[in-house]
C-alpha cells in the first residue's frame, strides 16, 4: 500500500505544485511507483507543470462519477513511466467531490503505487480538508518570507488536528547568498522556529518548469533528489550550497 502524502501550503505562490511535480519525478527516478493527484479542483495546474495538459483525457470528476476507472484516467510521464497523474477538473464543481469519496479514490490509487502525492489547494479551506483527510502524512511548503512562514505555522497548527502521523517542512526559493550575509533566515532556523522537521531546502531558481532529474547536474535537481532521500527515510540531509561531500552523496546514491 502506498504512502499517502498531502503537499500543502498556507498561501498560494510558494511553489507547492512545482514542488509536488519535482518530488514525484525525483522519487520516480529512484525507481518508485508514484501517483500524483491534483486536488486543487477548479484551479488545477499540475498537468501544466508536468507538461501533460494536452494528453489528459479524463479527470478526477470522471473517476468520481464512475465514468472511468482510476487506472483509465491516469496519464504516465513520458520520461518516467512509473510517474502517473490524475488530473483535476477546471470547472467549479469542488463541492461535488466530498472528503470521503476523495479518500476512497486515493486509497484505490495507492494499491498499485509506492507513493500517492496529493497536491492540495493553497490555504486551509474545504479543499485542504478534502486533501488532508485522504493523507496519512503531509509536507508543508513555504518560502523564507515572513508572511509565508506565518501562514505555514498556522497551517501546521491546523494540520495537528488531523490524523496525520508525520509532517515535514519544505522551504522553497531559498536565496543562500542572502542567508550567508545574514539578510535572510536559514531553512534550518525556520524549521526550528516552527518546531518541525526540515524535509527539504530548495534554492531559488530562475528556471521555470520541471527540472530534468535523471542525470541532471543542476543545483535544483540535487536539492530535489536530497528531498526524495529524506522522504524515503534514507537520509536526513537537506541541500546546502557548497556542502562538503555533496557530490559523493550522489555518486553513492545507487548503492543505498
Amino acid at each position: 500500500m502506498a504512502r499517502l502524502i498531502a503537499v500543502v501550503s498556507g498561501k498560494g505562490g510558494v511553489g507547492k505544485t512545482t514542488v509536488t511535480a519535482n518530488l514525484g519525478r525525483a522519487l520516480a527516478a529512484l525507481g518508485r511507483k508514484v501517483t500524483l493527484v491534483d486536488a486543487d479542483i477548479g484551479l488545477n495546474n499540475l498537468d501544466v507543470a508536468l507538461d501533460m495538459e494536452e494528453r489528459v483525457v479524463y479527470d478526477i470528476l470522471d473517476v468520481a462519477d464512475g465514468r472511468v476507472t482510476p487506472e483509465e484516467a491516469l496519464v504516465a510521464d513520458t520520461e518516467f513511466p512509473s510517474l502517473k497523474l490524475l488530473a483535476s477538473v477546471r470547472s467549479g464543481v469542488s463541492d461535488k467531490i466530498k472528503a470521503a469519496r476523495f479518500a476512497a479514490l486515493t486509497s484505490v490509487l495507492g494499491i498499485a503505487a509506492d507513493y500517492v502525492l496529493i497536491d492540495a489547494p493553497a490555504g486551509v479551506e474545504s479543499g485542504f480538508h478534502r486533501a488532508v483527510c485522504a493523507a496519512k502524512e503531509a509536507l508543508i511548503v513555504t518560502t523564507p518570507h515572513i508572511g509565508a512562514v506565518k501562514d505555514a505555522s498556522r497551517t501546521a497548527e491546523i494540520l495537528s488536528t488531523y490524523d496525520v502521523r508525520n509532517a515535514g517542512l519544505i522551504v522553497n526559493r531559498v536565496r543562500y547568498d542572502l542567508v550567508r550575509r545574514g539578510d535572510a533566515v536559514s531553512p534550518r532556523k525556520i524549521a526550528a522556529l516552527m518546531r518541525m522537521k526540515l524535509a527539504g531546502a530548495l534554492p531559488e531558481s530562475d528556471k521555470i518548469g520541471i527540472d530534468q532529474l535523471y542525470g541532471a547536474r543542476g543545483e535544483s535537481a540535487r536539492a530535489y533528489m536530497m528531498l526524495a532521500y529524506v522522504v524515503e527515510g534514507r537520509s536526513d540531509r537537506v541541500y546546502e550550497p557548497n556542502e562538503t561531500g555533496i557530490m559523493s552523496l550522489f555518486k553513492r546514491r545507487q548503492k543505498w
